[in-house]
């Protein structure tokens, strides 16, 4: 019976053990999923740049006082799905980050 118990023992250790190495995993990769949001300002040529903002299911859509100072590019490689550029208006594909995105921005000004 003593035998049965310390088995018991060690598969529970086991199962910890597992569980803490996944949620560890999971936090990582949630971490990395984040689109950096003072970087993503930098790129839009700073907060004075932005004129207003609008957040829309994915979409983020700010409307920017000088489009050229805004870096496509990197915003791209923060993680943006789509970027779509009309007149001084960027339309950006972010996914579930475009509200958190808008209140940030809000914050700001």
């Amino acid at each position: 019976m003593l035998d049965m118990s310390l088995l018991d023992i060690q598969y529970v250790i086991i199962i910890v053990v597992i569980l803490i190495i996944l949620l560890a995993v999971l936090k990582a990769n949630k971490k990395d999923a984040n689109i950096d949001l003072n970087k993503l300002v930098e790129y839009l040529g700073g907060k004075d740049n932005i004129i207003s903002t609008e957040s829309k299911l994915s979409r983020f859509i700010v409307t920017l006082k000088d489009i050229t100072k805004a870096d496509k590019e990197s915003i791209a490689k923060l993680g943006a799905k789509g970027i779509v550029e009309i007149n001084n208006q960027l339309k950006i594909i972010l996914g579930p980050e475009s509200k958190q995105l808008k209140k940030y921005i809000d914050e700001l000004k």
